[in-house]
């Protein structure tokens, strides 16, 4: 497949070797403030398929559950770029605004839609108040 992306002054750049796993709205107040938006869209992809140029900077958020959620951006520019969980085999998480051809993606489904802005539509993707088992 072959998607590439990179930060807003290029700095930080990827390759991504596999097909993502998933395609994700996320709508929680962490990724609202990081995005500076009402949602933040993500895929999910095996980590070890992702090749990256450059160095990213980590603010240690605090998820729901009490773990720890890197949130990986450009130390020059402060693009966010990766979101890393922190239990074992979770997806590199990328930011699709980050990717140089978006025109694939579809989203599967809206995560913490109990915080999602009330004049956001949804449409008729499956919604969950948090996140799905198995995520």
């Amino acid at each position: 497949m072959g998607l590439t992306g990179q930060c807003l002054c290029g700095d930080v750049s990827y390759t991504v070797s596999a097909e993502p796993l998933m395609c994700v709205t996320c709508h929680c107040k962490n990724c609202q403030r990081q995005a500076g938006s009402a949602l933040s869209i993500i895929i999910g992809v095996p980590e070890d398929s992702v090749a990256i140029t450059g160095e990213v900077k980590t603010y240690n958020d605090t998820g729901d559950t009490g773990a720890t959620v890197r949130r990986q951006f450009c130390p020059n520019c402060g693009s966010p770029v990766f979101t890393r969980l922190q239990h074992e085999g979770a997806p590199l998480f990328i930011k699709a605004g980050t990717l140089d051809d978006t025109s694939s993606l579809k989203p599967q489904f809206h995560c913490y839609t109990k915080s999602a802005q009330s004049w956001v539509e949804l449409g008729d993707l499956p919604q969950f108040e948090t996140v799905p088992d198995g995520l």
